[in-house]
């Protein structure tokens, strides 16, 4: 297997008080930096910290960003990572200041956000609205002269509002506007209507400024292999075929971007447009993944493995397996309330607490009194979910020596799909290989 190199720890900037109110944090704490919660010597499991909570793998997140950036790197694209995954700032700064081009966002509320981290060069993925939206936009811009901000649009309705709002403000710089593709979601659905909202930029009047070509694959997948795979095809194709023609409207020396990949076909991506795009000399492919530097251990974990099937991962230049690669970085931890028969165990963490709409969390660990008691077989599973109940099937547990489950002993689950796992956290805590909780990171949704 491809080997890659030792990591730097990750680091934090976005110092705030911790106290209980928060998720993991011990009851009585209050007033506590978070620049010094490493030296608590907080474990998930050590019967202190509150459950329900999520961990961060440090090393984990830290070798798949430099693995996914290393990819990039060796393919000839640049990368955003969109920053709705994890809203976490300091997260999406490490990113940044290892070599990401810049940072996705997906709405003007977590544009701010970023500006305010430092973070100024911002793909917004997804259409602001009507004259509400773009006026909105528009104040932000004003406030941070200075960002670089790319922003979708996918028909000229879009375009006129976002015209109007930067023509009654003079002082406003050309916004630079990316023509949206789409099947399945927002987004043209042909050359035409491209070449239309194409139109309406150049009638702004310099007010705004034709920037390239966006869309996300991933809206184009179907239920089915071959149909995915010609749906996505095309998509890709009208992608390299409006960029060609947005080349020739503006001539040779304009500086343009193709941005597409999310984190299940970004090979797909980088296949079909890096010719296009490479033999331009003006244009940069920038990929929009995110999850992928979380990865998990259910619909991340699956959509590697196809991608491993169609050979679409490589580093140094030899085929390499993404799905063993990329490491999960997040766990829940959560606590066994109840044994109310043979064969089920009800643990404190539910709905409200852990993603499911792409798979139920994956036992991983039993811990008992803060000791890793032993793993938890493949074949473990969720079965069910309440509000804040798991329903634990045990006949698959391995059953050493006095080790059958009980009342209160702490489980740690792998997650499926972290996008709708992070986002039920104010803090995630970043933890070292030991499971000691090092850093807080605190998260921005809303």
């Amino acid at each position: 297997m491809t080997q890659v190199s030792p990591v730097p720890p990750l680091g934090v900037r976005e110092n705030f008080i911790l106290d209980d109110r928060i998720r993991g944090v011990p009851p009585g704490t209050a007033g506590l930096d978070s620049s010094l919660v490493g030296q608590q010597g907080w474990h998930p499991a050590d019967g202190a910290m509150s459950l329900p909570m999520l961990t961060l793998d440090e090393a984990a997140f830290a070798a798949n960003r430099d693995l996914f950036l290393r990819y990039a790197k060796e393919q000839g694209v640049a990368v955003a990572p969109h920053a709705k995954t994890p809203m976490a700032p300091d997260l999406a700064r490490s990113l940044v200041e290892a070599g990401a081009w810049g940072t996705t966002v997906a709405d003007v509320r977590q544009a701010s956000v970023m500006l305010k981290a430092g973070l100024s060069r911002l793909i917004l993925a997804n259409e602001v609205g009507g004259a509400g939206g773009a006026k909105r936009l528009a104040v932000l811009a004003g406030a941070w002269p200075e960002a670089e901000l790319f922003a979708f649009a996918d028909s000229v309705a879009a375009v006129n509002a976002l015209a109007g709002a930067w023509r009654a403000d003079a002082a406003l710089a050309p916004l630079r506007v990316l023509v949206e593709l789409g099947a399945g979601r927002a987004g043209a659905r042909s050359v035409a209507e491209a070449e239309a909202i194409a139109d309406a930029v150049t009638a702004s009047g310099g007010r705004l400024l034709i920037a390239g070509v966006g869309t996300y694959e991933g809206a184009a997948a179907q239920p089915d292999t071959a149909r995915t795979d010609a749906a996505v095809a095309g998509l890709l194709a009208m992608a390299a075929d409006v960029f060609l023609r947005l080349r020739a409207r503006l001539g040779g020396e304009a500086p343009l971007i193709v941005t597409a990949g999310g984190s299940v076909f970004f090979d797909r991506v980088v296949a079909d447009l890096s010719p296009v795009v490479s033999g331009d000399g003006k244009a940069t492919l920038v990929l929009r993944s995110g999850a992928i530097f979380f990865h998990d251990h259910g619909t991340y974990d699956r959509s590697l493995g196809s991608l491993d099937a169609r050979h679409g991962f490589a580093i140094g230049g030899e085929a390499a397996s993404a799905r063993q690669l990329f490491r999960p970085a997040l766990r829940l931890w959560a606590e066994v309330l109840s044994r109310p028969e043979p064969g089920l165990a009800i643990c404190g963490m539910g709905m409200r607490d852990v993603s499911f709409d792409q798979g139920f969390p994956t036992p991983v660990a039993v811990y008992r009194a803060g000791q890793r008691l032993s793993d938890a077989r493949p074949d473990a599973k969720v079965i069910k979910l309440n509000d804040q109940h798991a329903f634990l099937s045990l006949e698959a547990l391995s059953q050493e020596a006095g080790s059958e489950l009980a009342v209160g002993d702490v489980i740690e689950f792998g997650i499926s799909h972290p996008c709708t796992c992070l986002d039920r956290y104010r803090v995630i805590f970043g933890v070292d290989a030991t499971g000691h909780v090092r850093h807080a990171f605190p998260t921005f949704f809303g």
